[in-house]
């Protein structure tokens, strides 16, 4: 499934966020939104998945206009937003939680099946309350919701944050499961490098303006990125 954003601007109250921007996932590809701190990525994703209602612009899947649409239609459309944060239900257990994302009947004990298979540490944990897990592992529940629900979108803000590097290399390993399974993915990502190395499109998101939209192999030798991002290229490598 095919993700577009059209001439998308949006505001929280006075204060614009995102200005005419244009942006394109396509179908079974990865595109890595890259950007500082305020830059308006978080405001992105919320805009595609119905969180926030842009000012002007539209928001497309396969060429559909859902600009309208309820973030829980979009999710029944194909969308998977992982939003920045342990976004779990704590209070329920690990198989609580991924029945809650799940299809409905037969279909759901295959999902959990396959939320397990990417991510065997849940199948340890689910009887668990999800709240008493580890952040990492709380990680993997909220992105195994993307097998559990089946879907061909799934964006994903900051899922690296604060977690130890062995956790981060089997986050970005399942991210690159979900790639190569045909998953449309939009990623933002602090670790810049690793974002690159999956990624199959570039965007630069700064203060509001997309001002790079590329390939990541135009990145080498270019000073875009360290314009903008300063010692985030450091993480290139």
């Amino acid at each position: 499934m095919r993700l577009e954003l059209e001439h998308a601007t949006a505001a929280y109250g006075d204060a614009v966020a995102l200005r005419d921007v244009e942006l394109v996932v396509p179908e079974g590809r990865v595109v890595a939104l890259l950007g500082p701190n305020g830059a308006g990525k978080t405001t992105l994703l919320s805009l595609a998945s119905g969180l926030l209602r842009p000012r002007s612009g539209r928001v497309l899947f396969d060429g559909v206009d859902v600009t309208g649409t309820t973030p829980h239609e979009r999710a029944r459309a194909g969308l998977c937003h992982v939003q920045e944060g342990r976004s779990v239900f704590p209070s329920l257990t690990v198989s609580d939680n991924l029945k809650a994302f799940s299809p409905k009947g037969p279909a759901s004990a295959e999902a959990i099946e396959r939320a397990v298979a990417a991510f065997p540490r849940l199948g340890e944990r689910l009887g668990q309350v999800a709240g008493t897990m580890s952040g990492g592992e709380q990680q993997m529940l909220a992105l195994a919701r993307a097998y559990a629900q089946r879907a061909p979108i799934v964006m994903l803000d900051e899922v690296s944050m604060g977690l130890a590097p062995i956790i981060v290399d089997e986050i970005f390993e399942f991210l690159g499961r979900l790639a190569t399974e045909g998953h449309s993915l939009l990623v933002v990502e602090q670790y810049v490098g690793k974002a690159l190395a999956l990624a199959d499109f570039v965007y630069l998101l700064v203060r509001g303006r997309i001002v790079f939209a590329g390939e990541p192999a135009e990145v080498e030798g270019s000073d875009i990125f360290a314009q903008y991002l300063g010692a985030e290229v450091a993480q290139f490598g």
